[in-house]
């Protein structure tokens, strides 16, 4: 009965949810490109440039007893690309990384001290083609509560936590645009609080949604 009834109680957003829900997709679909050409398709020339940079993104549901969260970062004001946005923890796949998981969790390590002992990879995203030029692999883990992060200062001004719940609702997503080198750019946006969350960073959450819960 006490089974059943925590069963029962079980959160819609919680990290089994989460889990079970990557589970029943498995690698359906993952042969996909997407990126910022979908909502921009006179850029579909991203996704065949063969110049690309491979890199991996830590996309880390926390197992909050209240509800999942997710892990993000504010990139550093100085770094080159993407400065002072809203992302998930990773960058380029480096020779040493035996796979897009090894190099997310390095990655996660090095710019917020995220401690893999406590992370489980549990599935990927289709590949994400930004307009910077790199082919990012979204690597999806679960996180065990406990753990400690410490920013890198020279790549990360800030870490938080989002709830998932807020994430995957569809009415925190608004389609924006702007004029960029003279033609309109569209894109997502996720405003929380005083954090702006758009660019690859919305697109990939927007893919997650679009997977997991739409």
């Amino acid at each position: 009965m006490a089974e059943a009834a925590r069963e029962n109680a079980r959160r819609p957003f919680d990290a089994r949810d989460f889990a079970e829900r990557v589970a029943s997709i498995g690698a359906e679909g993952l042969e996909r490109r997407l990126g910022d050409h979908v909502l921009n398709p006179d850029l579909q020339q991203l996704a065949e440039r063969p110049d690309a940079r491979a890199a991996a993104v830590l996309v880390p549901v926390v197992d909050r007893e209240e509800g999942a969260t997710i892990i993000l970062t504010t990139r550093a004001k100085g770094l080159r690309n993407h400065s002072g946005q809203v992302a998930f923890p990773g960058g380029s796949i480096d020779p040493g990384d035996a796979s897009p998981e090894a190099a997310a969790l390095r990655e996660a390590r090095e710019e917020i001290a995220l401690d893999p002992a406590f992370v489980e990879t549990i599935g990927r995203l289709p590949v994400y083609v930004s307009g910077t030029g790199f082919v990012i692999t979204p690597v999806l883990a679960l996180v065990r509560p406990g753990f400690a992060l410490a920013p890198e200062p020279g790549e990360v001004a800030d870490v938080f936590e989002v709830p998932l719940s807020f994430l995957m609702d569809a009415a925190n997503h608004t389609r924006e645009s702007r004029m960029w080198q003279g033609r309109e750019r569209h894109y997502y946006v996720m405003p929380f609080g005083e954090r702006f969350i758009w660019g690859v960073t919305a697109g990939i959450i927007r893919t997650l949604y679009e997977r997991l819960y739409a």
